[in-house]
């Protein structure tokens, strides 16, 4: 429900499927599964409350896919200490960037210069290949984009973040399905319990105003920050 809004569900559910004596490869496959149908869930209410503007998403859509399928393919190359390893750096670099952010945008949107156009791009991009390698933190660190570079209300940002999650988890998922590597049954308990999780979520973040969804955000990735650094102690 929270993560719909800030994203960072991989930072905790994942490390979860560690503890749990779960395959660190088959962890991140399987959690992407799940997340599949937590993007579908969190993204319906955003699509009926017409939220998206879907001409600004188009190109983000297309450098996803394409990254998101390099990042999945990697995870089959890398072991399972090298995973842990690649998430315990993750939740650590994600934990800094929210604490450290300046926030900027987010009030007012503003249309952005051709050079922020690009960088956003760019940035979409390498995002994408983290999306489909792991995606902890990655939609939080993609609304921030979309926020500060590319001068989308938070709002805005949250709606179409969820949208682009939808084909990086799916592309993810479908390379990790032809690896082998998705636990279907627990898959398919963390589908449904995320996907009315994050459908409940984006319902209620629909009627916040930005003041309100950003200080949410910033609220939860704190929270995050401290919990990562937490554990990592």
């Amino acid at each position: 429900m929270v993560g719909v809004v800030t994203g960072s569900n991989s930072l905790i559910t994942v490390p979860v499927m560690f503890q749990m004596g779960i395959d660190p490869r088959v962890a991140v496959a399987t959690n992407m599964f799940g997340l599949v149908f937590m993007s579908i869930g969190g993204t319906i209410p955003f699509i009926r409350q017409k939220k998206i503007d879907y001409r600004k998403v188009s190109p983000f859509i297309i450098l996803t896919l394409v990254s998101s399928a390099i990042g999945a393919l990697l995870v089959g190359l890398i072991s399972g200490p090298g995973i842990k390893l690649i998430v315990s750096v993750a939740m650590i670099s994600v934990a800094l960037f929210t604490l450290l952010r300046r926030n900027k945008g987010g009030s007012r949107e503003h249309k952005p210069v051709a050079y922020a156009v690009l960088i956003t791009y760019v940035l979409v991009f390498l995002l994408g290949i983290y999306g489909g390698l792991f995606s902890g933190g990655y939609t939080t660190i993609l609304t921030a984009v979309c926020v500060g570079i590319y001068g989308m209300q938070y709002a805005e940002a949250i709606a179409s973040t969820k949208l682009i999650n939808v084909f990086s988890s799916s592309i993810a998922t479908a390379i990790f399905m032809w690896q082998g590597l998705v636990d279907y049954k627990l898959g398919a308990i963390i589908g449904l319990t995320m996907f009315i999780g994050a459908y409940v979520g984006a319902h209620y973040a629909t009627k916040i105003n930005d003041v309100w969804l950003r200080r949410i955000f910033l609220t939860a990735v704190i929270l995050l920050a401290i919990k990562t650094l937490y554990d990592f102690i």
